[in-house]
């Protein structure tokens, strides 16, 4: 059974976000997806991984960043101003808000302690950027991770810095996406601080689960496999996936689960359990 709330943060923003598992929440581990650049908590798979996470005795809960561009319609981009707007360290303290209002039984009253993170693409950064702020978590998953934020070259910055916006095209609606110079401030200032995900991996002291496609033409292999390269070994778990894609072969609508999803959900049920119970 799923919930929605709002929550509204420090910031004077407002959190969208879904609940799987009520009946869960007073005594089971619970579970946050963080979405990636350009997706959001009802995009394809997010509910599914829900309802499966929720199935399986975990609590879950899905959630929009306040300026992914989702407004009050859930699947399509109506607040691309606000797109324009966000950074990544915004995302760091949004998802540090869910985190604490869980702690604080805004969700509902909770007596388990263990939380993991569930991120894919760019969200795999910002959990295990935020994971390692944040002691309250116990574990970190990361689909199609991103080893680094600054995906731009020195032109383009140039460029950016003279236009005053960055525009990324979305293939599946066919928008043009604008990205004020505020998200390339952020990361010049912060990145070899709090969005250095090397430093961050390198020092994580809880578990590491690293899933990629070889196949992702989104963020190619070798970063996860940087990734790995950073972990501790002791406690990380790498699995490469043949013949898939950066969504694992899932799309959006959701046209229901497939093999390669399949596997790599009973693989990260298996993290999961393992490490919040």
């Amino acid at each position: 059974m799923s919930k929605d709330f709002v929550l509204n943060t420090s910031q004077g923003n407002k959190l969208k976000a879904t609940i799987f598992g009520k009946e869960n929440i007073r005594q089971s581990p619970c579970i946050i997806l963080v979405h990636g650049f350009k997706g959001f908590k009802d995009w394809g798979f997010c509910p599914y991984i829900g309802e499966y996470f929720s199935k399986r005795n975990f609590f879950v809960i899905t959630f929009n960043f306040s300026h992914n561009g989702i407004g009050n319609n859930l699947t399509e981009f109506t607040e691309l101003d606000k797109f324009a707007e966000n950074t990544f360290s915004l995302e760091i303290s949004e998802l540090s808000a869910i985190i604490v209002a869980y702690k604080n039984n805004f969700f509902g009253e909770t007596n388990n302690k263990y939380i993991g993170l569930l991120g894919h693409s760019r969200g795999s950064g910002i959990s295990i950027l935020t994971a390692k702020q944040k002691n309250e978590i116990n574990a970190v998953a990361v689909w199609a991770s991103v080893s680094n934020f600054d995906r731009y070259s020195k032109r383009q910055k140039e460029v950016w810095r003279k236009k005053g916006v960055f525009e990324v095209l979305n293939t599946r609606t066919n928008q043009v996406m604008k990205l004020n110079v505020s998200l390339l401030d952020d990361l010049e200032k912060n990145k070899d601080g709090i969005l250095n995900i090397e430093y961050a991996v390198r020092n994580l002291k809880i578990p590491l689960f690293i899933a990629h496609g070889e196949q992702d033409l989104a963020v190619p292999i070798k970063e996860a496999e940087t990734i790995y390269d950073w972990s501790n070994k002791e406690m990380t778990e790498f699995i490469k996936i043949p013949s898939t894609g950066h969504t694992f072969n899932a799309k959006h609508p959701f046209e229901g689960s497939n093999p390669k999803l399949d596997f790599l959900l009973n693989k990260t049920e298996e993290f999961f359990i393992n490490n919040l119970t």
